[in-house]
């Protein structure tokens, strides 16, 4: 079989790291509308879906990535590197601000960490060898590790999870799910992960403190992120992760629901039966998240089971939406931008984590106001961006706009010239 491109898919994708790209570089975070920023704890605000969406995403084209559904000891070993590669993409984010080398520091610190970017982008993004691309990714892991428990300073508190990181054992998993077992086999799957991952977090006594509960800090997720990422967690944190070990395990249900409407959308059907049945799929979803939410609040940070089938159930009623009008209806017009943005993610996910840092780096006296010190990004905002708006909302909401516009511009340019960046 033919691998098949659904254009819908990477609109939906595009929609999604756009929408990423402006949570992520706000040009003020002190002034941010509420709906760009995360919940506080319970609830659920258009950020939050960002990362279920991506990893739903995923799972809708790993069927269409592997229509045939071959396994062998080759197809096991693109799973693995493709992982281990976003595994280690997603690592080296928390690990850029931190390097150091022999007292460098200012623009030539900054050189030497673009230069380390360039080297380790190249070698988990460029093709090579299956037995080359092993090495370098096994090699690189292996070095982030060493660094993180050598007791060297700079790195002794570097952050270990991350969203790229999920997404690699998301992906990992759902990929052998697919190819190894039944729909039926999926689906109980991922209802018994929700089930027990709801069961665990409201039944079981949490260590030194008490009885379950879902509170930020003392619930069992973060207790077994305190034991086991001990000083490598997110940054003001000092007992949890938001993406940490117990709340990965229902992230895996957005995938496997991901994982089912790319097998649906493989069906020999009508297309207009397909997007009837997504449409009611997602719908039944939301609800379903919105009951449980009565007994097990909708949250991200824990990724409670609510949340998996609230942002799902969105998620597909979405790709249902576009599907209809992009791949049934044919209507593609104003769609183009997306695409964009869509076919090309991987590039935007990883030079948009570091460049708003490598700005940051640039630091010189402010021209403006005599000895004081300014960094380049700021300058950029506070002078380039904000004087031209009297609501700071609106102006910080300005300097995301022009920062995807900048990217739009330069995936344009990728689109144009087919170039897709892959791990």
């Amino acid at each position: 079989m033919v691998k098949e491109r659904l254009i819908s898919l990477d609109v939906f994708r595009g929609l999604t790291i756009l929408l990423m790209t402006i949570v992520n570089n706000p040009g003020d975070w002190g002034h941010v509308f509420p709906p760009l920023l995360h919940a506080e704890w319970h609830g659920c605000t258009p950020t939050d879906l960002v990362f279920p969406f991506f990893i739903f995403i995923m799972g809708v084209a790993v069927p269409l990535a592997m229509p045939d559904k071959k396994y062998d000891d080759t197809t096991f070993n693109k799973i693995l590197i493709r992982s281990l590669r976003m595994l280690c993409l997603g690592i080296f984010f928390n690990y850029f601000g931190k390097i150091q080398f022999f007292g460098l520091e200012g623009i030539p610190l900054l050189i030497f960490r673009l230069l380390i970017t360039i080297a380790v982008g190249y070698a988990l993004m460029g093709s090579f060898s299956s037995k080359l691309k092993n090495i370098l990714a096994f090699s690189i892991l292996f070095i982030y590790l060493i660094l993180a428990y050598s007791g060297i300073e700079a790195y002794h508190d570097v952050r270990l999870p991350g969203v790229l990181q999920r997404i690699a054992v998301v992906y990992f998993v759902i990929s052998l799910l697919y190819l190894k077992t039944s729909q039926k086999t999926q689906i109980i799957t991922g209802g018994l992960l929700l089930i027990g991952y709801w069961a665990v977090m409201t039944l079981i006594p949490v260590p030194g403190i008490g009885e379950a509960n879902l509170d930020k800090g003392t619930n069992l997720a973060s207790w077994l992120d305190s034991i086991l990422l001990k000083g490598h967690m997110y940054s003001g944190t000092i007992t949890w992760d938001p993406e940490g070990i117990l709340s990965t395990i229902p992230s895996i249900v957005n995938g496997i629901i991901g994982l089912l409407i790319g097998q649906l959308l493989q069906q020999k059907t009508a297309k207009s039966n397909i997007a009837k049945k997504m449409a009611m799929t997602g719908i039944a979803l939301i609800i379903g998240g919105l009951l449980w939410n009565i007994i097990f609040p909708i949250n991200k940070s824990i990724w409670t089971s609510s949340y998996v089938l609230y942002t799902t159930g969105l998620a597909t009623t979405t790709l249902s939406i576009l599907y209809y009008l992009i791949d049934i209806a044919e209507y593609k017009k104003g769609f183009k931008l997306f695409l964009i943005w869509g076919v090309n993610p991987m590039i935007v996910f990883f030079a948009s984590q570091i460049i708003p840092q490598a700005l940051v780096m640039i630091q010189f006296e402010n021209p403006h106001k005599t000895g004081e010190q300014i960094n380049l990004l700021s300058y950029l905002y506070g002078y380039g961006i904000a004087p031209f708006f009297s609501n700071p909302m609106m102006a910080s909401l300005a300097g995301a706009l022009v920062y995807v516009a900048i990217w739009t511009f330069i995936l344009w340019i990728f689109y144009r010239n087919k170039l897709i960046f892959k791990v």
